[in-house]
């Protein structure tokens, strides 16, 4: 059974700590990103996310949202599933998108990474 809470690190060392779901499957923690395009203070940012209720399925699926603290611009979502190997390692495979405040609705196109 996977269980959400707790520290995460990925392989480029950015980190993120969940909190207990609570009885609606939602959760709250902390992202420390180690990886930016900024020139500004990385800071820890606050994350909110929903998870597939942990009792429904083995490998569970969540996403969660982090509200950047050192960019105004940027907000940056995660959707994943969470799996568990034979000898009860968990790991959890993401996929992210970033979205970035544009000028104009002419520029949208650029606005996701």
């Amino acid at each position: 059974q996977c269980d959400l809470q707790g520290l995460w690190r990925n392989k480029l060392s950015s980190n993120m700590t969940l909190w207990a779901l609570n009885t609606a499957g939602t959760f709250s923690g902390f992202y420390h990103t180690a990886v930016t395009a900024t020139n500004k203070q990385i800071l820890v940012s606050p994350l909110q996310g929903a998870q597939q209720h942990p009792g429904a399925k083995r490998h569970p699926t969540f996403g969660f949202t982090v509200q950047r603290q050192f960019s105004d611009s940027t907000t940056t979502t995660f959707v994943g599933q969470c799996f568990v190997d034979r000898r009860g390692r968990e790991t959890l495979e993401t996929t992210w998108l970033l979205q970035e405040e544009v000028p104009s609705h002419r520029d949208t196109w650029k606005a996701t990474r």
